[in-house]
C-alpha cells in the first residue's frame, strides 16, 4: 500500500501541514506511534544490562554455574500415599490392624484408627535397586534416573495451606510462586514466550495463588493453559489470536497505547504496575506467533505419541500434558508445571484407597515414564530437572476403614535429571512411614535445593517489598547437596 494512501492508518496520523509550526508536544504526539516499534526492537536486540532493564524477562545469568536450565514440576494434586508408592514398610504389613505404637501428631486433619497395610506389593528395580510399588510398572523401569527423597515434611495438614506451602513457601500469606521466583531470577530463553507456564492447573486449594507473582511484577506470573476442569486437548492460552484485526493493525494499536503510557510515565514518574502492563502487552503480542507452534502436536511422530500414551484414552489426557511440557522446555520456558487433578477423586483417598490410587496411577505412570525417556533420548534430561510431588503424603493409619488421611509429617518426592544422582535415595521415614526420621527435608530445604540446581542462591534471590527483603525460603532453607552428582 502506498504510504500516501488515506487508507493507511499510520499515514493518516502522520500527514500534517508541513507549513505549520508544531510544538514539541505536538511533534511527540504525532510521531510517538513509532516509539513502540523502537521499544520492541530493543526488547529483541540482545542481552545487555540495558536490555535486561527494559525487558524483565530477558535471560539473566545465574549466581553460579547451573546444573539445570529449567524445571518441569509434575504435581499430583491431593496427596499420593508414600507407603503405597515408593516407601515400603514391612512392619506396616506385619502389624496391619494394630494401633500405631507411638503418638500421632498433635494437629491432624481427621482422626484415624489402626495401621493399614498397603494393598500393593513392592519390588526392587534397576541397577540401583530402588523400591517401587506395582502401581507404577512403567516408571519402575526408569528408577535409575530417579533421585528419591523419602523424608520431606511440611507444616499444614489442610490442602489449601499445604498446597500454598509447596508452591510459595508460605501457608498463611500470599507470596510469589516458585515459578515466578525462577522467572524473576533467570528470565526466559525465548523472548516470545513467558518464563513460567502451568498446564491444566487446579482451581482448588489456593487456585491462582499457586501460580501468581504476588508482589513480584506481573510479568513473572504463570501463564495458564486451561485448568483442571478442561481436557488437555482443549487447554490453550486464552485469546491468543484476534480474528477481528490483522497483525499490523494490532501492532499499530499497541504502539499507540505504549506511546500514551510512556508519556504518562514521563509526566508522573516511574510506576512499576504500569511498566508491568506495558511489558505484558508486548509479550502477549509476541506470543501470538510462538504459542500456536508449541501447542501444535501434528508434527510429532506416531511413535512419540504412543510413548506418551496418547493412543489410550486412560493415559491420553495426562500424556498430552507431559508432551506439551517437553515442547515448552525445548522452546525455552524456564518453569513448566503439569498438574494431575480432576473434579472427583484426585489423589485424596480418605476412603477407597485401592480404587482411587489405581485409577490415578494408571493415568500418569506411562506418560511420566515416556517423558523421562523422551527427554533423555533428546539430551534434554541433562539440563532439565523433573520434580514429582504433592502437597503432602498420607497416614499409615486407616480412615473410613479403607482410606488414609492427610499427612504432612513425612512423605516422598523425587527428582530426575538436572544434575541430581540417578538411582539414589535420601532420607527415611520411621518404621511405619508416618514421620520424617533421618535426614529430614523441610519444604524450604527442598525449594533451596531446586533453586541451587538452577544456579540460584536462595539467600541472594530476594525482592524488596513493604520495607523488607523477601525470598522463596523466607529466613530458612538449606541446600541438600548430597542429591547432586
Amino acid at each position: 500500500m502506498d504510504s500516501e494512501s488515506p487508507r493507511n492508518p499510520l499515514a493518516k496520523m502522520l500527514l500534517t501541514d508541513t507549513q505549520s509550526t508544531m510544538s514539541r508536544r505536538a511533534l511527540l504526539q504525532r510521531t510517538a506511534v513509532g516509539f513502540g516499534s523502537l521499544a520492541l526492537s530493543s526488547l529483541l536486540a540482545g542481552e545487555s544490562p540495558a536490555h535486561a532493564a527494559e525487558n524483565p524477562l530477558a535471560a539473566k545469568a545465574p549466581h553460579f554455574p547451573a546444573r539445570a536450565k529449567r524445571i518441569i514440576f509434575l504435581l499430583m494434586c491431593g496427596g499420593p500415599s508414600q507407603v503405597d508408592t515408593f516407601d515400603p514398610k514391612p512392619l506396616l504389613t506385619r502389624d496391619d490392624g494394630k494401633p500405631l505404637p507411638f503418638a500421632k501428631p498433635r494437629v491432624q486433619f481427621n482422626s484415624t484408627a489402626n495401621l493399614l497395610k498397603s494393598p500393593w506389593k513392592f519390588q526392587q528395580y534397576g541397577q540401583s535397586g530402588l523400591w517401587v510399588s506395582e502401581l507404577f510398572p512403567h516408571l519402575a523401569q526408569r528408577v535409575d534416573d530417579l533421585c528419591m527423597v523419602h523424608s520431606v515434611y511440611g507444616t499444614n495438614p489442610a490442602h489449601g495451606g499445604a498446597m500454598m506451602k509447596v508452591h510459595t513457601g508460605s501457608d498463611n500469606f500470599v507470596r510469589p510462586s516458585i515459578g515466578s521466583w525462577v522467572s524473576y531470577g533467570l528470565g526466559t530463553d525465548n523472548a516470545n514466550l513467558p518464563a513460567f507456564v502451568t498446564i491444566c492447573p487446579s482451581l482448588a486449594f489456593g487456585g491462582i495463588n499457586n501460580w501468581r507473582s504476588s508482589f513480584l511484577p506481573a510479568v513473572y506470573q504463570g501463564t495458564p493453559l486451561g485448568d483442571a476442569s478442561v481436557p488437555s486437548d482443549k487447554a490453550h492460552v486464552k485469546y491468543i489470536s484476534n480474528s477481528q484485526l490483522p497483525r499490523d493493525i494490532q501492532r499499530l494499536q499497541l504502539d499507540r497505547l505504549s506511546a500514551m503510557n510512556r508519556e504518562h510515565q514521563a509526566q508522573a514518574g516511574p510506576e512499576a504496575s504500569l511498566e508491568a502492563r506495558i511489558n505484558s502487552f508486548e509479550l502477549a503480542f509476541r506470543m501470538q506467533s510462538e504459542i500456536p507452534k508449541v501447542e501444535d502436536l501434528s508434527g510429532e511422530s506416531a511413535a512419540t505419541l504412543k510413548l506418551y500414551g496418547m493412543d489410550d484414552p486412560i493415559t491420553a489426557n495426562f500424556g498430552r500434558m507431559c508432551l506439551m511440557a517437553r515442547r515448552f522446555a525445548e522452546a525455552g520456558v524456564r518453569f513448566i508445571q503439569v498438574t494431575h487433578s480432576d473434579s472427583k477423586v484426585q489423589w485424596d483417598q480418605h476412603a477407597d484407597l485401592k480404587v482411587g490410587h489405581e485409577k490415578n496411577a494408571k493415568e500418569v505412570d506411562l506418560p511420566i515414564a515416556g517423558l523421562l525417556a523422551d527427554l533423555k533420548s533428546r539430551g534434554l534430561l541433562e539440563d532439565t530437572l523433573i520434580w514429582w510431588g504433592s502437597e503432602f503424603g498420607r497416614t499409615p493409619t486407616a480412615e473410613s476403614a479403607n482410606g488414609r488421611d492427610h499427612n504432612p509429617e513425612g512423605f516422598t518426592m523425587w527428582l530426575a535429571g538436572g544434575g541430581v544422582k540417578g538411582g539414589f535415595r535420601y532420607g527415611t521415614t520411621d518404621d511405619y512411614g508416618y514421620y520424617a526420621a533421618e535426614n529430614k527435608v523441610h519444604i524450604h530445604d527442598f525449594h533451596a535445593t531446586l533453586l541451587h540446581a538452577l544456579g540460584l542462591d536462595h539467600e541472594r534471590l530476594t525482592y524488596r517489598h513493604a520495607g523488607r527483603d523477601f525470598r522463596l525460603t523466607d529466613v530458612e532453607g538449606n541446600v541438600i547437596r548430597e542429591l547432586f552428582a
